[in-house]
């Protein structure tokens, strides 16, 4: 008999005795289940799950228990409602988180923003990554403080934690989805995407599945979720991947106008989708402009592409390729636009120039 024989013989006789010794205690360990919380089990009790959920949430079109689910109701306007997944865009520094802050202040104070009101005051909470805390506090207190706005800006959680949010991570996605619902905040604004989403390729669609789940949940729970991020090198559209305007209610365009605003901003902003108005939604001219006092004066003109072409002629731009370039759109939509100008007398063209009648 070899070592190793002798060597089985003694661990098999110890853990006789020790399993002799439990039993004689009274506390003889179960007997082992090899089938007990494997994956497959969990899967399958999943499918269970799934499956009686699906028998309850299934219905014929006679039963009408859906009605007992509260409508969503509106929060700004007749284009901003509860659950509302909304992107606001632009080429940076055009005024981006101008428009943002004023939405969300409106939102918060119950008051109107430009030619949109909102319906009552609602709790707010307005993610920053991007900007220095006394700029953000300082452009809030010009629009109108509330305790119904939340503020959670990247510098001061740093400071006063050490921790950085990445909302592209599950866990930071569930962190604030609970502090949300804790709190009975019904409006989050993030600003900006490319800032609080690292990590992620923008123009991967896969990576923003991933996100995507994320925002759904928010919207199940009547959540509104309003992003801001980048428009793309044409001006036309947002940065990245066109997939992330598929569950979107509302996406709004920032174009530049023929103003500076040193103290502020000036641009147009202009509806890309909108699946919540009846009509559809006009393109208005903004100037946000801080005065003396620090109070910020909004103002918001009812515009047209006519009257922004006529514009932009009058600075000196006479091809289409040009005036498209600053517009924000494609040169076939100024053709077409440039063709109504000279149907109705005002505009001119000679050769691939336009000019003024």
């Amino acid at each position: 008999m070899n070592f190793a024989n002798n060597w089985n013989i003694f661990t098999d006789f110890m853990k006789s005795q020790q399993a002799d010794t439990a039993r004689a205690a009274g506390d003889a360990p179960a007997a082992p289940d090899p089938a007990r919380d494997l994956p497959a089990d969990r899967e399958a009790a999943r499918e269970t799950a799934l499956s009686e959920a699906i028998t309850v949430g299934m219905r014929d079109s006679t039963d009408h228990r859906a009605h007992e689910i509260p409508s969503r109701q509106p929060v700004l306007g007749d284009w901003f409602m509860e659950g509302d997944l909304g992107f606001i865009y632009a080429p940076r520094g055009l005024g981006k988180t101008w428009f943002a802050l004023g939405l969300a202040t409106a939102v918060a104070n119950g008051r109107a923003f430009g030619p949109w009101t909102a319906t009552a005051p609602r709790r707010v909470l307005y993610v920053d990554g991007e900007m220095p805390c006394e700029a953000l506090d300082a452009r809030i207190g010009g629009m109108g403080e509330s305790r119904e706005l939340i503020v959670l800006n990247h510098e001061e959680l740093f400071h006063f934690t050490g921790e950085v949010l990445n909302l592209a991570t599950p866990a930071a996605q569930r962190a604030l989805t609970g502090r949300l619902l804790a709190q009975g905040i019904g409006i989050v604004f993030l600003d900006n995407l490319s800032c609080l989403f690292s990590g992620m390729k923008e123009n991967d669609a896969d990576d923003w599945e991933s996100v995507l789940g994320w925002l759904l949940t928010l919207r199940r729970h009547r959540i509104a979720v309003v992003v801001v991020h980048h428009s793309g090198r044409n001006k036309e559209t947002m940065r990245g991947t066109s997939r992330r305007e598929d569950a979107a209610f509302w996406v709004i365009r920032l174009d530049a106008v023929n103003d500076e605003q040193r103290d502020g901003a000036a641009f147009r902003s202009e509806f890309t989708k909108d699946r919540n108005s009846r009509r559809e939604q006009s393109p208005y001219e903004w100037t946000f402009q801080t005065l003396e006092s620090g109070v910020v004066e909004v103002k918001a003109i009812a515009s047209s592409g006519l009257e922004t072409l006529r514009e932009w002629i009058a600075c000196g731009l006479t091809s289409a390729e040009d005036i498209a370039r600053e517009m924000g759109v494609s040169k076939g939509t100024i053709s077409k636009m440039a063709q109504r100008a000279i149907a109705d007398g005002w505009l001119g063209k000679r050769g691939r120039e336009y000019f003024l009648r």
